[in-house]
């Protein structure tokens, strides 16, 4: 009696191990979706957007854009962070993200705590942007000319806390030149104020800035990075250490997460297949139009990588000052 319950347990758990296993193998069994947390039409949601076409074909499953806009992306993070930690939903997240904690007294979620990393998708550097006129033909002649002004000169940005905000906030202490930090809703209504003369200059992305750049309503002054980069539209822009500027490199990043938890086969098969996406063809050329340079990652790189930025805009918040708010 004692071998033949022995058997048929042991038969029962082989059955259900087969059966599993079979589940985890099939994944995904539906579609997946792709939680970006800012409005349809942005450079995040172009980004989302030509991956989950690229991983639908190679997925089997439909991968779809979820477009949840709200409280400066902490809705459509909160929303993720929350989900069933199946492999079913995805989020991008950025620079902003590791940014929060740092000037967000109460933030719903935490990014390295209720977040398993999956790949990170790649990075772009942050553009000084200034319009037209004499004095902004180059860094140089910006900065001249905002060191002799009579008033502080208006640098736009996208809220408090955010980048474009730091960004400015960084200059000025690294320069020791004063400028008036204006608040705007975004970088679109910011950009064509610096376009129409109204303040001096904004930080964005090339992304933002690529139309009016090639309209010739504003010019790329400098690239916040280490070094040139080699990017249409920003070549022969001078960066941080030739302008006198080391130490305030800022690039944009984004990187691919799933919420805490999600099991790490399936973790694996996701990172695989958007690691794919990024080396296709067409991705990589959406992706360059975007000023993207695209730089996949394992998961435990985008650990690293997050906690180290979370870390470094914590420090830069109190070195220029800012407090949770």
């Amino acid at each position: 009696m004692r071998r033949r319950t022995f058997l048929a347990v042991s038969s029962a758990g082989a059955l259900l191990g087969a059966t599993g296993n079979a589940r985890a193998g099939a994944f995904p069994d539906r579609p997946v979706k792709l939680v970006v947390p800012w409005a349809a039409g942005g450079s995040t949601d172009a980004i989302a957007r030509a991956m989950a076409q690229r991983m639908s074909q190679t997925l089997g499953q439909s991968v779809i854009v979820d477009n949840r806009p709200g409280a400066a992306g902490q809705i459509g993070t909160d929303a993720a962070a929350k989900a069933p930690p199946d492999g079913y939903t995805l989020v991008i997240v950025e620079l902003p993200h590791a940014i929060a904690p740092a000037v967000t007294a109460k933030l719903p979620y935490d990014l390295l705590r209720d977040f398993t990393p999956v790949t990170m998708i790649g990075t772009s550097p942050l553009v000084l942007f200034a319009g037209m006129d004499e004095g902004s033909k180059d860094f140089r002649s910006f900065m001249k000319t905002a060191a002799a002004s009579a008033a502080p000169p208006a640098i736009a940005h996208s809220g408090a806390g955010t980048v474009s905000h730091l960004a400015g906030e960084l200059l000025a202490q690294r320069s020791r030149i004063r400028f008036n930090m204006v608040p705007y809703r975004g970088s679109a209504p910011a950009l064509t104020d610096v376009a129409a003369g109204t303040v001096a200059g904004h930080f964005a992305t090339l992304a933002s800035g690529s139309s009016l750049v090639g309209a010739r309503r504003i010019r790329p002054l400098l690239v916040a990075s280490a070094k040139r980069v080699d990017i249409p539209g920003l070549q022969g822009v001078p960066a941080l250490a030739e302008s006198g500027l080391a130490g305030m490199e800022i690039d944009q990043w984004w990187a691919l997460v799933a919420p805490a938890t999600t099991p790490l086969e399936v973790v694996e098969k996701l990172r695989a297949e958007a690691v794919a996406a990024l080396a296709h063809a067409s991705v990589k050329e959406r992706m360059s139009a975007l000023g993207v340079q695209l730089r996949g990652s394992t998961t435990g790189e985008l650990r690293a990588f997050m906690r180290a930025e979370a870390e470094r805009w914590q420090r830069v918040a109190r070195e220029i000052g800012l407090q949770p708010q």
